[in-house]
């Protein structure tokens, strides 16, 4: 046996005896490598033994002496594999018996190191922040060492997992990255091996079909690479715009490139630069131009190879080439070998390729076809996660008690006969449902959805008084303060007019303006269940907010409330009945993949007289137009909102933005007027004051953000005027347009693109085609996607959708159809081939706690 063979064995012979206390060389086991290393290259030991040696001893430390056992023990396996001459020695060195231990060394159970997978020094990095020293590594070896199976992960009953502990280590471990690149890292989201094996590129530059400038065409969306022969830096008339322009060739032609406010790219972008911009191709002059287009510096290298390569997200001072070459060394060494947390049956099944070939094709593909296989399993994986979450949430949740309520039909049908209006069938229905849960005998867990105007108060105000008659009390949380007093007035004025079934006292609003002597006399009759009603804001989960018997919670506008705000109040009584509302029309797919744990009840249809809203497109030369509707509205006593995308101008963009066009307008075009001014970036109390100021008639016209895209009821509002209205989404803007038309009057809304051609963008035809919420919200999630609809809700995954579209209906169904069967056969994920997905779903959820609402 090789010498620095044989002083390994003696080590590790004299640390087992030592009760694995890492006391075998003073200092610690780590310290023998400053004279092993060179001694076993001498000794011409394989790189990869020299490598993985050098790994498991620098993480040793760190490890409980049961994990020092089982590392010595897998390493020393792996030299009998590979070095013939030590399993030989091995069978004629008798074994010595341990020499006695104390107390504090001692450790029952402990295997002989007959045999120390490799395992990553990464699986129990320096806690100090450092990084070991790397020894000198030949070009053909990895850096990364291969996970020796059988080292496993330790989780709870003594089940193992075959993921890799090393994926859990700092990225220090990696040659070349020490503590500074490590933060640079964090900032991008990457701490471990783990986190870079799931930083999928935000794009790809296919170096093998790239498109000449001299094909692109007006009106096209395109990414082209060049290199740049021209750069100049100018002023406006006025100097109130600076203008950088370059002209980019690729050897075909030349096209010019404008960027707008951004001064600071004449020093960034050099003639010679080769960079890639992508971008629409515009015309000025004759000429085809891209403006403020996104654009990269790229590596010469890299236009002549032919394949397609990655592009990642970056940040301060990491490069594109230097990220790359680091996700190369970890993708394509630790992407085969993991094992797959997905059973074969529902990879059969679902015609998926393994969970490592995936990794591998998204990172680095070898051909289109194999990226958008990779990119389908690695969407499938995020759908099905979210599938089997909110199947375990709805069976969580539906296995609790939930107390009965039964409503007789006489009682129904006078309360139905004393309102004021007829109910459309669509409240009928939703009411339907909620009664036949409420004696179901299990908590009622339903989402009520229904577009602007649809009724949903009136339907959640004749459910809490279906709780009402038995004695218990109903809470309503909303947003905010001036919506709270809304639902307030309304509640009121249902439950407590002249045919009502309470007193006004039992109804209460509770926010954070309402004076301490009233709060404290609120929470006293809470307490003692003589107020059955109370509505407010986040004031209602405060820790003085007590109830006596509450058994119904109403929460509005659901997506603006966190996790623990909606399970805070739900707290505050037992197991009580939960009807969540929104306003914002939520196409079905996503509905059942978002909110599978919810039952849904959609409020399609409008009630009888409510106005339909006349929408028109203007181009920003037809300002004029818009301005002459706004003086004739308000001559005619009415109101007016104006809507800006940004709060304040920013210099990277030309969009208008609230607060310098409040001022312009009320400086140059509507001098005589009173004008308000209402953006996300004041305090509640300001917002609520300005809201409530423009609804009792003390402003002409609110200029403002989209923050008023929820909330408050102003009727005397008949005409929403949206600029740069091609830079929102068709729920939003479908929720704007909802803030007018609530009065008798007929309303306008009016959108303003910020470029001509935008007129006809083909999202903004359809809000003048359709005033129905739901066609809105289907042609949305097929245009932008998810991201109008997820709003703050479920803190484990709403930031975990990074490669799965929702608006893959065929995905959706395929992933709802397997996790259904799963969890069918095992809920929870009791069964051995089963024991990797529960891990993999739980990093997925988080902490694993998910919320019902």
């Amino acid at each position: 046996m090789q010498s620095s063979l044989e002083k390994l064995r003696k080590f590790f012979r004299l640390e087992h005896e030592n009760g694995y206390a890492n006391t075998a060389v003073i200092g610690g086991l780590a310290n023998i490598l400053n004279f092993w290393e060179s001694e076993a290259r001498n000794d011409k030991l394989p790189e990869e033994l020299i490598q993985a040696t050098s790994v498991t001893l620098r993480g040793y430390a760190d490890q409980t002496p049961e994990e020092r056992a089982e590392a010595l023990k897998s390493l020393w396996k792996q030299i009998l594999e590979k070095v013939p001459e030590a399993a030989a020695a091995k069978k004629q060195t008798p074994v010595r018996a341990p020499r006695p231990q104390t107390i504090e060394t001692r450790r029952e159970n402990v295997p002989v190191p007959e045999t120390p997978p490799v395992e990553e020094r990464a699986a129990h990095a320096s806690q100090d922040g450092g990084p070991a020293a790397q020894p000198p590594t030949p070009k053909s070896a990895p850096r990364l060492q291969r996970p020796v199976p059988g080292r496993a992960n330790s989780r709870p009953g003594g089940v193992t997992s075959k993921r890799p502990i090393a994926l859990n280590a700092s990225l220090t471990v990696l040659a070349g990255v020490g503590p500074r690149h490590a933060a640079m890292l964090t900032r991008l989201g990457l701490n471990t091996l783990g986190d870079m094996l799931y930083n999928f590129p935000r794009r790809y530059d296919d170096y093998s079909r790239l498109k000449p400038i001299r094909d692109a065409f007006y009106g096209q969306q395109v990414t082209v690479i060049g290199t740049i022969t021209m750069v100049d830096g100018r002023q406006t008339r006025g100097r109130k715009m600076s203008i950088v322009e370059a002209v980019i060739n690729d050897g075909t032609a030349g096209l010019r490139l404008n960027w707008f406010n951004q001064p600071w790219l004449i020093n960034r972008i050099k003639v010679g630069d080769a960079i890639s911009v992508s971008g629409k191709i515009d015309q000025y002059l004759g000429r085809l131009v891209m403006n403020s287009p996104d654009w990269e510096p790229v590596e010469v290298e890299n236009l002549h190879t032919n394949r397609i390569v990655p592009v990642y997200p970056l940040t301060a001072n990491v490069t594109q080439k230097w990220l790359r070459k680091l996700m190369h060394q970890v993708v394509t060494y630790w992407a085969p070998k993991l094992t797959d947390h997905l059973p074969e049956t529902i990879r059969t099944a679902a015609n998926l390729p393994d969970l490592g070939m995936a990794l591998l094709q998204v990172h680095f593909p070898d051909s289109d076809e194999k990226l958008q296989a990779a990119r389908q399993r690695l969407a499938f994986d995020e759908i099905f996660f979210l599938q089997t979450g909110v199947l375990r949430q709805r069976r969580d949740w539906q296995s609790v008690a939930g107390r009965v309520f039964e409503v007789e039909d006489a009682w129904l049908e006078a309360r139905l006969s004393a309102l004021p209006f007829a109910l459309t069938d669509a409240q009928k229905k939703a009411i339907a449902d909620i009664r036949s849960d409420l004696k179901s005998g299990k908590p009622m867990n339903r989402l009520l959805q229904g577009d602007v105007g649809s009724g949903k108060t009136v339907v959640a105000a004749l459910a809490a008084s279906m709780v009402n008659q038995s004695g218990a009390q109903a809470a309503i949380m909303a947003p905010t303060s001036i919506l709270s007093e809304q639902h307030y007035r309304n509640f009121t004025h249902l439950l407590a007019g002249e045919n009502g079934l309470l007193q006004p006292e039992k109804i209460r609003l509770l926010i954070g303006d309402t004076p301490e002597k009233e709060k404290e006399e609120i929470r006293a009759r809470l307490a003692d269940g003589s107020i059955k009603i109370v509505v407010g804001t986040h004031a209602l989960i405060e820790e003085p907010v007590t109830f006596a018997d509450l058994q119904f919670v109403v929460v509005d506008e659901q997506h603006r409330f966190g996790v623990e705000q909606r399970a805070a109040l739900r707290s505050k009584g037992t197991n009580p009945h939960l009807l969540v509302m929104t306003a914002t029309p939520i196409p079905r797919s996503l509905a059942l993949t978002l909110y599978g744990d919810l039952d849904l009840s959609v409020m399609d249809e409008m009630p009888p007289g409510r106005q339909v809203i006349q929408t028109y497109i203007l181009t920003p030369r037809e300002r004029e137009r818009a301005y002459t509707l706004v003086h004739s509205q308000i001559k005619d006593s009415h109101q007016v909102f104006i809507i800006y995308p940004l709060v304040e101008e920013s210099e990277k963009s030309e969009l208008l933005a609230a607060t310098q066009e409040h001022e312009r307008l009320q400086k140059e075009v509507f001098p005589s007027l009173k004008l308000g001014l209402l953006h996300g970036r004041m305090k509640p109390e300001e917002k609520d004051a300005i809201m409530l100021a423009f609804r009792d008639r003390q402003y002409d016209i609110l200029v403002s953000t989209t923050v008023v895209e929820v909330g408050v009821d102003v009727p005397n509002a008949t005409l929403m005027l949206v600029e740069g209205a091609n830079h929102f989404g068709l729920a939003q803007l479908h929720q704007l347009r909802g803030r007018v038309g609530r009065g008798e009057a007929q309303s306008y809304c009016l959108l303003i693109p910020d470029h001509e051609d935008a007129a006809e963008n083909e999202r903004l035809q359809a809000m003048a085609e359709t005033n129905d919420g739901f066609v809105l919200a289907e042609r949305d999630l097929q245009q932008r996607g998810p991201g109008e609809f997820l709003g703050t809700r479920q803190a484990g995954y709403a930031t975990s959708l990074k490669m799965a579209s929702l608006s893959d209906i065929h995905l959706i169904e395929k992933a709802r159809e397997q996790a259904q069967a799963l969890f069918a056969r095992d809920p929870d994920l009791k069964d051995p081939e089963n024991s990797l997905l529960a891990e993999a779903l739980g990093r997925f959820w988080g902490s694993g706690k998910g919320d019902v609402s």
